[in-house]
């Protein structure tokens, strides 16, 4: 009744001061109904609103939240960096409990033959951790429905899935401590994903994509489950003879059963198990080859890849959607901003002829704003060289275009020397051919690494002669300080260090000079059987391969040289950095399967002298789980369950964990094997491939255009993931943007 009452009368409205007048058309006021009448109160409620709607538009923010001046205050301080650290952290440590809860992950290894007794916390210990955690979550769900208001918490999905989630997970805490932590299963933890989920948006949009994909990937499932039970009865038919011993073979080993043949041909389908499932009956008629290639044909490289298009035909749109969206939403704060500070600029006139925003409230405004310095600048700046007057619509949305550029640091200044042969060795070194010429010495030093390697690789390290190899290191190592020094002499110190390829080299370089001379002083210089004991720490070939990898480290120098290797490099570094939402249902999923698969699994794998069912590895079958030895992939504990679920969806013999769980655990483990190749294999790593096509295909296509997009920005910037596509993405009408103010839950537009 409180939320009523509050938001009667519109927060955004004249209606309790000022001058008693209506408000001009279109213009949003900034009084409410807990605010004093004074307009010294009005205006200092309309910057604050102006700063929030102007940072919810740098975030891409929804702007449908509370607009009072305490709302206002509680809604900043939750979206800090502080509070936002705070609330991942959190999110961090509840699903980093999964190591250390019973079963502990605290062990060297997996191995169930050497695998040691786990440290085991004692009850509570966790526990405790857990509710301090759901203590937070519980606290970042009020702040949410309070800031956003009862009626849009109850249309919000996530929300009250967040809120069952939190009181479902604090009913099974109390009966883990009620049982004194001895509870068979605890539901809480198959939970905690939600957690990670329901904190990103990115990841709400990318659940959405794949249950956009889910009819169409059902219709190619079908096609799938129809092709394999042909196929499997087929094979049954073909595989029956008793006159033949290869087919008779082929039959025992593969299509003995129905579920046997079904899992061999599922398998067959990943190509895990070829040519293996052919060659008994292959090598007694080559005609059988037909019903193994046909099969494959089919469904390998036919319907597998049309599942693999279907995806990327869904998520085609996904990223230009995401960016439509953003766009929106930065438009739409940018908008409302406006208007309220237009509110402002009309407060103060009695009779105000025209609509705009005075440039010192906006200036005001900006101060406040949480941005970097860059940005402000770029926009002050912006608006410094424009005429004086009152800031329209379109020039109050043009000045925030500087957003969706990122600011380029200009370079200090080089050194100036007086000497003319300091101006020469400095235009000299400081040129872009020294640079090439260091990439060619990183690419020696590679080389003469791999001849040695080639050399020596059937040497033992202990009776390997290091001396030539230790000598040229010594004279890569040498130029690589000198190639430094002149960098820095040419460019400066800090200019040097303005460039991110200098600092990757120089840190390196540095790194490989301390190795160096920590070499020297312990063993001496290199010499003919230079093969010392081990002194300290590390011993000379451990220190060799040290500097050895650090040098093969550095020569990734050389890729942003290459225009095709750049272009690559650079889309993987976008996909990095986009990662996180196709990261974060990687871990989601992870989490889910590996929780189920302790639950299930958990020491039905055991050492071979405890069981009956494991043999001795010399009699084991070749191929098998004993004979490969596999102990070490098994559900015992949380990180054991995840190695083992990556092993799986790689699905590199992938039919040895389907055959040793059948025979531990029974023929049903099948079923939970299955579903995470579906879900894994089949729909992730196409989901992933979906993204690199999308990223690499724009970056590629956006290269024809790219120097007529720049030649339209400053020297000063350069783009951002949204100014490329502008010429796609549609910029939202004046319409659309009012139409989506009135609709706004806590604002009003004046009557």
């Amino acid at each position: 009744m409180a939320d009523t009452l509050e938001e009667s009368e519109p927060l955004l409205s004249r209606a309790h001061g000022g001058s008693g007048r209506d408000c001009p058309r279109g213009v949003l006021t900034c009084s409410s109904v807990q605010e004093s009448p004074g307009a010294a109160a009005r205006r200092d409620l309309c910057l604050d609103q102006a700063v929030v709607l102007i940072e919810d538009a740098i975030q891409y923010r929804s702007i449908n939240h509370r607009m009072d001046a305490r709302s206002l205050w509680l809604y900043r301080w939750y979206y800090s960096s502080s509070s936002q650290w705070i609330l991942s952290f959190t999110i961090f440590l509840i699903l980093a409990l999964a190591f250390v809860e019973t079963p502990s992950s605290l062990t060297r290894t997996s191995d169930v033959r050497y695998r040691p007794a786990p440290w085991e916390p004692p009850c509570g210990l966790t526990e405790g951790i857990e509710a301090l955690c759901l203590l937070v979550f519980a606290a970042d769900v009020s702040v949410k429905s309070y800031l956003i208001g009862w009626a849009q918490f109850r249309r919000n999905p996530w929300l009250l899935a967040y809120l069952v989630v939190l009181v479902a997970s604090l009913l099974d805490w109390t009966v883990s401590l009620s049982l004194v932590c001895q509870e068979p299963l605890r539901v809480r933890r198959l939970l905690r994903p939600f957690f990670l989920m329901q904190n990103s948006s990115m990841m709400k949009k990318t659940l959405k994509c794949i249950r956009r994909s889910l009819p169409e990937m059902a219709s190619v499932g079908l096609l799938l489950a129809v092709h394999l039970c042909l196929f499997t009865v087929f094979g049954m038919l073909l595989f029956t003879g008793e006159k033949d011993a290869g087919q008779d073979r082929e039959r025992l080993t593969y299509f003995f059963n129905l579920p046997e043949a079904l899992t061999t041909l599922l398998v067959l389908l990943t190509t895990a198990n070829n040519p293996d499932v052919m060659i008994p009956v292959y090598s007694r008629n080559r005609a059988y080859a037909i019903f193994f290639i046909a099969f494959t044909l089919i469904g390998s490289l036919f319907l597998m890849n049309l599942m693999t298009a279907i995806i990327y035909n869904q998520f085609r749109g996904y990223l230009m959607m995401s960016l439509q969206t953003s766009l929106l939403r930065r438009r739409l704060g940018t908008r409302a901003a406006y208007e309220v500070l237009s509110s402002v600029t009309a407060e103060g006139e009695a009779h105000p002829k025209r609509l705009g925003v005075k440039p010192e409230d906006f200036l005001q405004v900006l101060q406040k704003v949480q941005l970097d310095s860059d940005h402000k600048q770029a926009i002050t700046e912006k608006l410094h060289s424009r005429a004086d007057g009152l800031l329209s619509t379109d020039e109050f949305q043009k000045l925030f275009y500087e957003f969706d550029k990122r600011v380029i640091k200009e370079h200090p200044p080089r050194p100036e020397y007086q000497s003319p042969f300091l101006r020469s060795t400095q235009f000299l070194f400081g040129h872009h051919y020294f640079d090439y010429l260091g990439n060619l010495m990183a690419l020696g030093n590679l080389v003469t690494i791999c001849v040695f390697l080639v050399l020596d690789a059937h040497v033992l390290p202990k009776d390997r002669d290091d001396f030539v190899l230790g000598i040229l290191n010594c004279i890569f190592i040498l130029y690589y300080l000198l190639e430094m020094l002149l960098k820095v002499f040419s460019l400066g110190l800090q200019g040097y260090l303005s460039y991110s390829s200098n600092v990757f080299d120089g840190l390196l370089t540095i790194i490989l000079l301390v190795l160096e001379i920590s070499t020297l002083a312990e063993y001496g210089f290199p010499h003919r059987g230079w093969r010392p004991a081990t002194l300290g720490l590390l011993s000379l070939w451990d220190m060799t391969r040290l500097v050895n990898v650090l040098i093969v480290f550095r020569f990734l120098r050389i890729i942003p040289s290459m225009q095709l290797m750049s272009l690559v490099a650079s889309t993987i570094l976008d996909l990095i950095k986009n990662m996180r939402a196709f990261g974060g249902i990687l871990v989601v999923i992870y989490y889910i399967f590996a929780i189920i698969g302790i639950s299930l699994f958990q020491g039905v794998i055991v050492a071979p002298r405890n069981s009956s069912l494991a043999s001795v590895n010399g009699s084991a079958p070749c191929g098998s789980f004993e004979q490969l030895e596999y102990w070490p992939n098994n559900f015992d504990d949380f990180a054991a369950a995840l190695v083992t679920l990556w092993d799986v969806m790689i699905v590199n013999n992938w039919q040895v964990f389907l055959d040793a769980f059948r025979r531990y655990a029974g023929p049903w483990s099948e079923v939970y094997f299955v579903l995470w190749w579906l879900v894994s294999s089949v729909i992730w790593v196409n989901l992933f491939l979906a993204l690199i096509l999308e990223n690499f295909l724009h970056k590629w296509d956006r290269r024809s255009h790219l120097q007529s997009l720049t030649e339209e920005l400053e020297d000063t910037s350069e783009m951002t993931q949204e100014l490329p596509f502008r010429d796609v993405l549609e910029e939202p009408t004046e319409e659309e943007l009012v139409e989506k103010l009135s609709r706004h839950p806590h604002l009003q537009l004046c009557r």
